[in-house]
């Protein structure tokens, strides 16, 4: 009974709890689907919302677009607009220009056909004095004719006869006088000819001494060169000293200058400005400073490589420069750095022969001549201011009179001077060594140089076109514009007075006025 009892308790809650799950379950489900519900209409909710934020979003787009196109295509109405009416009134001025033209056209036909007029009137009154003067000549022939008592073809004929004669005279005589005069000065006429053919055939030697050809890779160069109304070339001129010479010819300038060198650094300047390409005068002088430093190591290195070759060591530092310097000194056309190289072979070697010092002979051969490196320098004679420096820069007292004494011909000179001065002139004296030099020529342009430095407020100045001009730089602090008129004549005054020279020298005076800052 019990457990029947405890069955049908157990089978009724199993039927409630399936009872119970089921309604669980269909409530479940109903919260599930609900939910979702909620959850589709939420997003389709947010997908209008989105589609109606991008359908705005694109119309304001579309109208930006819009309002883009209609400003550019009023910008470009207006600009054609504006385009038409420039052109419209160029047209206007042009068809107003052209009836004034046609206005003065018609004005001078109208003149000319009244100028005609007045031509034909004048030649037509000119014609009739013209008649009138001829009829008068002829009245007045004809008096003249019965007063002589002979016609006029037999007063021609008279007249030629006794001019004829005469002039035989007088021909005769002034033959004689040429003849005795090209007697009397034959001698003369032959000597200036033959001086003449010497000086013509020393003209290419001239110019390989005192002009430098510059080669360029194009003649468009000529035109970077010389710069935006010639700042560049005055620029050039002005740093350097030198004439700069821009002609015809094909790809190529000239440098000229009596200095050779200032004559190299420029040459040597100009080349690395064609080179780098920036040719302006800031540029310019850069390069140009540049270059003389190194033109200074090339004159150390060439005179320790000459003591070198020369087998003379020791030297002083300063003598070392004296004596590359040489290389670009000439003395009557010759190289005066080979002259002394040869003077010192020649001395070393006459050395040898009578047992001296083989070595000091050689030092005495190749420094005799370092004066000639400053000598437009200094007051004296190179050989004294040779001698000087190297006392100064400790050479021995045997060498220093050997240098001043190479050219002196007393009985005082020792030994050593004597071989020294017997070299020199062997070196001289040889055929083809010297010609004659422009030395006279030289030493008046550097006393022209002088002339100008000697006043107050010159900064530089330079003598070019070969001593027919001289450029004068003056410190604008110093000299104002109203003073460089009165120094340019002073000057002037002063070269007339204390130079010769032929035909006319040139003098002109920059004052410039230079501002520099930097950005920072």
């Amino acid at each position: 009974m019990y457990n029947s009892i405890m069955i049908l308790i157990v089978c009724g809650a199993t039927a409630i709890g399936f009872l119970f799950g089921f309604i669980l379950r269909e409530r479940l489900f109903k919260n599930r689907l609900t939910a979702a519900e909620n959850l589709s209409t939420r997003i389709v909710d947010e997908a209008k919302k989105e589609a109606e934020t991008i359908k705005k979003e694109a119309v304001i787009q579309a109208k930006e677009n819009v309002l883009k196109v209609k400003t550019e295509f009023d910008k470009e109405s207006r600009d054609r607009k504006l385009e038409l009416e420039n052109l419209e009134k160029r047209i206007r001025s042009k068809e107003e220009n052209l009836d004034k033209r046609i206005d003065q056209l018609a004005q001078k036909e109208a003149n000319g056909e009244s100028r005609e007029k007045s031509l034909v009137s004048r030649e037509a009154t000119f014609g009739e004095k013209q008649d009138k003067l001829n009829r008068m000549i002829e009245e007045q022939k004809q008096k003249l004719e019965k007063i002589a008592g002979i016609s006029s073809e037999e007063a021609k004929n008279y007249l030629i006869q006794t001019m004829e004669s005469e002039a035989k005279r007088d021909v005769a005589v002034m033959v004689r006088k040429i003849e005795e005069e090209a007697k009397r000065t034959a001698d003369n006429k032959s000597r200036e000819i033959i001086a003449y053919a010497i000086q013509r055939y020393a003209g290419d030697f001239v110019g390989e001494n005192t002009v430098s050809v510059v080669n360029l890779p194009s003649d468009e160069m000529k035109g970077r060169i010389i710069g935006r109304e010639g700042r560049n070339i005055r620029a050039i001129e002005a740093a350097t000293g030198i004439d700069l010479i821009v002609d015809d010819t094909p790809e190529a300038v000239v440098l000229s200058s009596f200095d050779p060198i200032r004559r190299e650094v420029a040459r040597i300047s100009l080349e690395r400005l064609i080179t780098d390409g920036r040719i302006h005068p800031g540029r310019i002088e850069d390069i140009v400073k540049k270059v003389r430093t190194e033109v200074d190591t090339i004159i150390r290195e060439i005179g320790e490589r000459t003591s070198f070759d020369v087998g003379v060591h020791d030297i002083h530092p300063e003598i070392i420069n004296l004596l590359g310097s040489l290389k670009y000194r000439r003395s009557f056309s010759q190289n005066v750095l080979q002259h002394s190289v040869e003077v010192a072979h020649l001395t070393g070697m006459m050395a040898a022969e009578l047992k001296m010092n083989v070595k000091e002979a050689k030092r005495a051969g190749l420094l005799h001549d370092i004066g000639k490196a400053i000598d437009y320098e200094v007051e004296g004679t190179h050989a004294a201011i040779g001698a000087d420096y190297a006392r100064r820069f400790g050479e021995s007292t045997k060498i220093v009179q050997a240098i001043a004494t190479h050219h002196d011909d007393g009985r005082t000179n020792t030994l050593l001077g004597v071989l020294v001065q017997a070299a020199d002139t062997l070196s001289a004296a040889r055929p083809g060594a010297r010609r004659e030099m422009i030395e006279t020529y030289v030493k008046r342009l550097e006393e022209l140089e002088a002339i100008a430095n000697s006043f107050n407020g010159v900064d530089k100045c330079y003598a070019i076109q070969a001593g027919r001009e001289i450029r004068i730089m003056v410190e604008n602090e110093k000299i104002s514009d109203n003073d460089t008129v009165m120094l340019c004549r002073d000057i002037i005054k002063k070269i007339e007075k204390d130079l010769t020279y032929p035909g006319q020298i040139k003098v002109t005076v920059i004052r410039e006025t230079r501002v520099s800052d930097f950005a920072r």
